[in-house]
């Protein structure tokens, strides 16, 4: 695939896109010459405007007939080109914390349906566009550093993103033989204007977590989840600027890895990750997120 740094009249199609990294992505790659798609949620805020290289493209991951319409809309727009990249990068995070024993199967639910199901939607609508310009065309699959670390709180958020790797590592197989390559793009945290927040948006939804459950586990896990946890996101995350350089790094390579770590936080775990036992891994994240012990009487 052409360096990402010469565009060279590439395409792309980048979901998520009217905030956060999809849309500073969009901006870079059309800088570089790309022709962007950048998938909009219908609705919701945005500074990108259809001109250019740059077509704006409602779509709501969560609902197939949005994804279906917008991989028409792209197709008639490429007039019988393809895609040489896919960018799944819409998601959230925000449904569904807590422990995983207050979690409400509903809210569980409607995050799969976003951030699995959504990328998967996406997949088999423009997959026919990619492997139109295969050999060489790739597939870029957001998961999260939330996989090696397995932060507690944030269990249903992780178990998407544990789903979504487990579908990049069976798309590796399937696609080998077209040529397409596909990756899990692991960030790391990103200090962006809600995470700035995180102190205060992590005790709120503790405290909307059902009494029962808080009283069980806030003597052991109160201080990880609403102190421990956003201190590490605001000393260790990386900027905005940071992530989209590291971003546009990955798509530079060559050949890509199952795994490609985005953040200054997230890459000494996937360091770690190769060196360690499970077991020995596991042990350092709670000791790192000062996770108690049992203590037996």
């Amino acid at each position: 695939m052409t360096n990402a740094s010469q565009g060279s009249g590439k395409t792309a199609f980048i979901t998520g896109a009217n905030v956060g990294q999809a849309n500073l992505l969009s901006k870079a790659l059309i800088a570089r010459g790309w022709q962007v798609f950048a998938g909009v949620l219908p609705g919701a805020p945005t500074d990108l405007v259809s001109g250019g290289n740059l077509t704006v493209v409602e779509q709501d991951v969560s609902k197939s007939e949005s994804v279906t319409a917008s991989a028409a809309a792209v197709t008639a727009a490429l007039g019988g080109r393809g895609l040489d990249l896919l960018m799944n990068v819409a998601g959230v995070a925000n449904i569904g914390t807590g422990v995983l024993e207050g979690a409400k199967l509903s809210d569980v639910e409607r995050l799969f349906n976003i951030n699995m199901f959504g990328q998967l939607r996406v997949i088999q609508a423009f997959l026919p566009l990619i492997r139109k310009n295969a050999p060489g065309s790739r597939i870029a699959n957001y998961s999260s550093g939330a996989i090696l670390a397995n932060p507690v709180g944030a269990g249903a958020y992780n178990m998407t993103k544990h789903a979504i790797h487990g579908m990049t590592l069976t798309l590796r197989h399937e696609l080998a033989p077209f040529g397409v390559q596909v990756t899990s793009i692991i960030p790391g945290g990103v200090l962006t204007g809600m995470s700035a927040n995180s102190h205060a948006n992590t005790k709120k939804t503790w405290n909307e977590q059902p009494q029962p459950i808080r009283e069980v586990y806030e003597p052991y896990l109160g201080k990880v989840m609403m102190q421990v946890l956003p201190d590490m996101l605001e000393k260790s995350g990386s900027s905005p600027e940071e992530a989209l350089t590291g971003t546009l790094q990955i798509l530079d390579k060559k050949k890509w890895k199952p795994m490609e770590y985005l953040g200054k936080d997230v890459k000494p775990m996937g360091v770690m990750r190769r060196l360690l036992s499970d077991s020995q891994l596991e042990s350092m994240m709670r000791m790192t997120f000062k996770i108690p012990s049992y203590k037996s009487a």
